[in-house]
């Protein structure tokens, strides 16, 4: 007899997963009955959070899923963060988690990890939250999570699996696979669009983390219309190095006029969320006036007012605009020069201590090309989220923009290691943030996960007491003692270097590489 338990991970078989991040425990045992004999890596973190944070960076690096098995109650909760770091920046990922017997539920007498209403809590968090009860709802339940990661905005989805339910056999129950695909680019919206884009004479690309699978169709128009593109953090390395790109924050002032002087603005993929455009919290951002809104998700593109909307995958719509706007090139006013001029002004905005900080990223782009760098909340990602241009398409994301989770980088890091085994992966930290999840460098270890882990130590949440400061609050709390990272390292089996000198860093990043070992680097900071 096959138990549902067993059937589960075929199904995942079959729906293409080939990790799972997890902490079994007496409530997903039999969850665990068919894993061993199956394809499926499963990777064991030291904490539920991180078995969140692990599937976030899979899924970001690789484009597939995450994958998460956790147990009932606290082991769920656990992983709520996680899921709302990847609720706020639409990261397909699929939590399973057990429950407690059918019979129990609801009934608040007293059970191991019981909880009042679990399926409840996560219907706040998820996208869905699904309780299977019988053997023949799993498939469907499934291919449901899938079609949506598939064809609409993603995000986290939750199963739960009663512990009677697991046992049940399952022997004729089968995968329900489909080929659901986002919507197809509306045609009289294009043509709209096309026409508003043939009127334009300084138009204006913004490209947020809804495209970063459309970078050959964003370099297309962006020529074809001679357009700027400014890229969110979560779009960098899009257009490296191009004369149109323009990586910087819409929070800067220069890139606000850049705006202001487009008379048209496409924006693609983007939620014009505050943290990318009212960072410094000053209500300075204005909705462009002539609009066109690119968007995966229909409830987003509802959210605020455009002059058209085209409900589709970016990279579909952007080659729908190539060819509804023709061959002939339509050389805007000075989109090169338009595009210089403010990636100039914008670094020149930010603060020399920031500039000195974007510059200890571009070493480690520069040292370690097309790495991945998974970053956690801290100074250098603040800065670089500013003003920094990646080379690797999707290959720079952190923590420290929408629901921003501190902790994330380092599980992160390790997800996106094991998804994209052959990429040199970075995690950027700071010594707080290190502290959130740094029993996690013991599953790099067991995962041989070859992260190298930059630890950014200035003693302390420095960004927290310079708002306080700001704001003539004496600063509290903002001093927790990191530990010698080196040292715990050590502890681990796992390679460390401190570094007092910036300078040092190229070499210490090609030691690390050539290990091809999870590394630590700590870099002291006055």
């Amino acid at each position: 007899m096959t138990t549902l338990g067993e059937a589960l991970i075929s199904l995942l078989e079959a729906h293409g997963v080939d990790t799972v991040f997890g902490i079994p425990g007496v409530h997903t045992v039999e969850l665990y009955r068919g894993l061993a004999r199956s394809k499926i890596r499963h990777v064991t973190p030291r904490h539920e959070q991180g078995a969140g944070f692990m599937a976030d960076g899979y899924a970001r690096a690789s484009g597939r899923p995450g994958v998460a098995f956790v147990i009932t109650g606290p082991g769920l909760t656990n992983t709520i963060t996680a899921m709302g770091q990847a609720r706020a920046d639409s990261v397909p990922m699929l939590v399973i988690s057990g429950v407690n017997a059918t019979a129990t539920l609801g009934k608040g007498l007293g059970h191991l990890h019981e909880m009042p209403d679990q399926r409840g809590m996560m219907e706040k968090v998820a996208l869905f939250s699904y309780r299977v009860t019988e053997a023949g709802e799993l498939p469907g339940a499934l291919a449901r999570a899938f079609a949506l990661f598939s064809s609409s905005r993603p995000g986290p989805v939750h199963i739960e699996i009663p512990t009677d339910v697991m046992v049940k056999p399952a022997d004729t129950i089968a995968a329900l696979l489909s080929n659901v695909a986002p919507p197809n680019p509306d045609g009289a919206a294009i043509a709209s669009a096309a026409k508003l884009i043939a009127a334009s004479r300084r138009p204006l690309i913004l490209a947020g983390g809804g495209a970063k699978q459309a970078g050959v169709q964003l370099k297309h128009l962006a020529e074809r219309l001679g357009a700027p593109v400014v890229q969110t953090a979560n779009a960098r390395g899009l257009l490296h190095g191009h004369p149109l790109c323009v990586p910087a924050s819409p929070s800067l002032k220069a890139v606000r006029a850049l705006m202001a002087d487009a008379d048209l603005v496409i924006a693609a993929g983007t939620e014009f969320g505050p943290t990318d455009y009212d960072g410094y919290s000053d209500g300075g951002f204005v909705l462009p006036a002539n609009l066109i809104r690119i968007d995966i998700g229909a409830d987003q593109l509802a959210r605020r007012p455009a002059t058209v909307l085209i409900h589709a995958d970016c990279a579909a719509a952007l080659d729908a605009l190539v060819l509804e706007v023709g061959g002939t090139s339509l050389v805007s006013d000075g989109g090169q020069a338009r595009a210089a001029s403010a990636r100039q002004a914008a670094f020149a905005e930010i603060s020399p201590a920031l500039q000195a900080q974007v510059r200890v990223v571009e070493t480690i782009r520069d040292t370690l090309p097309s790495a991945i760098i998974v970053g956690d909340s801290t100074q250098p990602i603040y800065a670089a989220n500013l003003y920094y241009d990646h080379d690797r398409p999707g290959g720079w994301f952190n923590a420290a923009t929408g629901f921003g989770a501190l902790g994330y980088g380092p599980p992160a890091a390790i997800g996106a290691a094991l998804a994209v085994p052959d990429a040199t992966v970075v995690c950027l930290t700071g010594d707080g943030g290190f502290q959130f999840t740094l029993p996690e460098l013991g599953a790099a270890l067991d995962a041989q996960a070859p992260v190298i882990f930059v630890v950014w130590n200035n003693r302390g949440y420095r960004e927290i007491e310079t708002s306080m400061l700001d704001v003539g609050v004496e600063p509290v709390g903002v001093s927790p003692a990191p530990p010698d990272f080196c040292k715990l390292a050590e502890a681990y089996g796992i390679g460390a270097e401190r570094l007092a000198d910036i300078g040092l860093l190229p070499q210490a990043l090609e030691r690390a590489r050539a290990t091809a070992m999870p590394c630590v680097i700590e870099i002291t900071v006055d």
